[in-house]
């Protein structure tokens, strides 16, 4: 667990300022992962073929380096990264 103590020399409290903020930041998250979902779907729909099973092919050397795969790999990428983001924008909490 990792804890983080904010100051501030200003009167105005912190935490609403941060709670919009984090909320904010996990709208653009969501907003993200929609969009990049929409990718893969339209990867997905052009190779008729899952992102999984184009995942595992890919990684095994099963399929031809083309610009189209590098994208539909950059964009399986992102969406992990975008999803591991948002997940732990939602697990904080805060502390009295």
């Amino acid at each position: 667990m990792t804890v983080l103590k904010l100051t501030s020399s200003r009167e105005t409290p912190l935490r609403p300022l941060v709670e919009a903020a984090l909320q904010n930041e996990l709208r653009i998250l969501q907003a993200g992962i929609r969009r990049t979902e929409q990718r893969l779907q339209a990867f997905e729909a052009q190779y008729h073929m899952a992102s999984a099973e184009f995942l595992r092919r890919y990684e095994n050397d099963e399929l031809q380096e083309t610009l189209d795969l590098a994208e539909w790999i950059g964009e399986y990428r992102l969406l992990t990264r975008l999803r591991e983001k948002a997940a732990t924008l939602q697990e904080i909490q805060f502390a009295n």
